[in-house]
């Protein structure tokens, strides 16, 4: 594998998006403007943000052998992304409501992960091979917990380096931390993780430390449109976001952030250059409307930073 070889494990869900005006009361129902059935989950659409960002991308997940799953091989194979561990089962393919309100940009998310939440350690341990011969590897919360700490405790033991992305937020073992040679959480899971309010970069500067203490190597926590906050042992940056035009929908902005990371740490860039770089790609992300449709490609990346 070549020497920006990203491994993502994680989850695929179909997006089932509605664009409306205002959200209805329980109860009530009211006329949206647009609807769109696309591929994502966290895990797939970093894979697919890694991909267009220039990486060598194999991903690891769990699909049904229903509609929703065959979307997904279909993604996958127009995006060239090694899906040779991507399992089936006779489960239903994961799937996520996502309500976008179209006045502000924001959106609200439930997702029924599905299939791909029925990834065991031990699937993940037949990937062995794979994540052995990776730059770096990378997962996120829409899996098991124990599946999630069982990848990052294999790509450890093999000297991989590793990216937890901890969304959707939730309470972690404190066994998993050690793992973790970067942690990428929001504003929200930041104060899921610590119990610390990040409405400040002198609070998500605590923050950083509650988490560096806890054993994480290199701390990023997202602060959207305020960009991130780098911090380790000798490092402590906050790093602005990049504009790119109208912020049309800001779903989808971790995993580009998240998968546009993975690809500069994965060729070496130092981690500040690589934050900047995946900053610049959710910059440009929220300027379109989807998730993975949404995912800029290597030269529109390179074309911002510059």
């Amino acid at each position: 594998m070549s020497k920006g070889h990203v491994v993502v494990m994680g989850s695929y869900v179909a997006d089932v998006a509605f664009r409306t005006e205002k959200l209805p009361a329980w109860g009530e129902t009211y006329m949206g403007l647009e609807f769109k059935l696309g591929p994502g989950g966290k895990g797939s659409n970093q894979a697919v943000a890694a991909a267009r960002a220039g990486a060598n991308v194999s991903f690891i997940s769990k699909l049904g052998r229903d509609a929703f799953g065959d979307l997904a091989r279909k993604t996958y194979r127009e995006e060239g992304i090694d899906a040779t561990h991507v399992l089936e089962t006779d489960s239903a393919t994961g799937s996520a409501a996502i309500i976008i309100d179209a006045v502000k940009g924001e959106n609200a998310i439930i997702v029924v992960p599905g299939a791909c939440f029925e990834l065991t350690p031990e699937e993940v341990e037949q990937a062995r091979a794979l994540i052995a011969e990776s730059a770096i590897f990378v997962t996120q919360l829409e899996l098991s917990l124990p599946t999630v700490e069982a990848g990052l405790k294999l790509a450890h033991s093999l000297g991989v380096p590793t990216i937890l992305n901890p969304a959707p937020g939730c309470k972690l073992p404190e066994s998993i931390f050690p793992y973790c040679d970067y942690i990428t959480p929001n504003e929200t899971e930041t104060e899921i993780l610590t119990g610390i309010c990040v409405d400040s970069l002198a609070n998500a500067d605590r923050a950083a430390d509650a988490l560096l203490a806890r054993g994480v190597r290199n701390v990023v926590i997202t602060l959207g449109a305020q960009g991130a906050l780098v911090k380790n042992a000798a490092i402590r940056q906050h790093v602005p976001a990049f504009s790119a035009g109208t912020v049309v929908e800001t779903t989808g902005a971790g995993d580009a952030f998240n998968g546009g990371l993975a690809v500069a740490l994965a060729e070496k860039k130092d981690l500040v250059e690589a934050v900047r770089f995946g900053c610049a790609a959710a910059g440009i992300s929220v300027t379109r409307p989807g998730t993975a449709p949404s995912m800029p490609y290597r030269g529109e990346v390179d074309a911002l930073l510059r």
